[in-house]
């Protein structure tokens, strides 16, 4: 039987990875499908991993109706027999459903990637719906880490080496090396994410070396005027 199932983590752990995986698997095996992605990384239509893969995807705004996309390409004679959804966290409550009906209605198998929550730990709203309405929701086993070491739990905003916990729900960033101004994404274990202690401010902490102090206890209080 067909299956909404929502692959959930944190940035890092491989969900884009994972989705292009699948979608090779499928086609391997005569099955075909469409995929889909929103504000990835790489720019419009393309699914990208940090690994270095990509391929051509359908850009998903919030007018699209995955029910009748697919309703048209089977109209028109396509196959499609799966749909390979990334960056779901995006996609609207309403375009969640839309999905479920397709695996509920047409038999489409539905193999949707996200993350959870936001900046501010609070649940994006398509990731809300995938949690109510999937079948299965299935946390991925290749695990970020911390700067300390430990597993990473946490989706940090941080603004010129600074996590902020305050702004729109939705930036665009990337957990790479961004530019002053620009907005870069770093995950962390829940401790240090509520210490607010990302990995720059962990090594201004400890300035007489240039390792991170794994063993750091104390986030660094604030001086007044500096």
């Amino acid at each position: 039987m067909a299956e909404l199932v929502f692959f959930s983590g944190t940035m890092d752990c491989g969900k884009s990875t994972l989705a292009l995986q699948m979608d090779h698997n499928n086609r391997q095996r005569g099955r075909q499908g469409l995929i889909f992605t929103k504000l990835d990384r790489a720019g419009e239509s393309v699914l990208s991993s940090r690994l270095g893969l990509a391929v051509p995807s359908i850009e998903v705004t919030d007018e699209v109706d995955f029910w009748d996309l697919a309703v048209d390409c089977l109209t028109r004679g396509s196959r499609v027999d799966y749909l390979i959804c990334d960056e779901a966290q995006f996609y609207t409550p309403a375009q969640v459903e839309q999905l479920a009906r397709l695996v509920d209605e047409l038999g489409i198998d539905v193999h949707a990637f996200g993350i959870t929550a936001d900046f501010r730990t609070q649940l994006f709203p398509g990731s809300r719906r995938l949690i109510e309405l999937a079948d299965r929701v299935q946390v991925l086993q290749v695990e970020a880490l911390c700067w300390c070491g430990a597993r990473a739990t946490h989706n940090a905003r941080v603004v010129d080496g600074v996590m902020v916990i305050e702004g729109e729900q939705v930036v665009v960033g990337d957990t790479a090396a961004a530019d002053a101004g620009v907005v870069e994404y770093e995950v962390l274990c829940r401790r240090h994410f509520m210490r607010r202690m990302n990995s720059q401010a962990a090594r201004a902490a400890s300035p007489s070396t240039d390792v991170l102090p794994f063993d750091l206890d104390v986030c660094p209080v604030p001086r007044p005027g500096g």
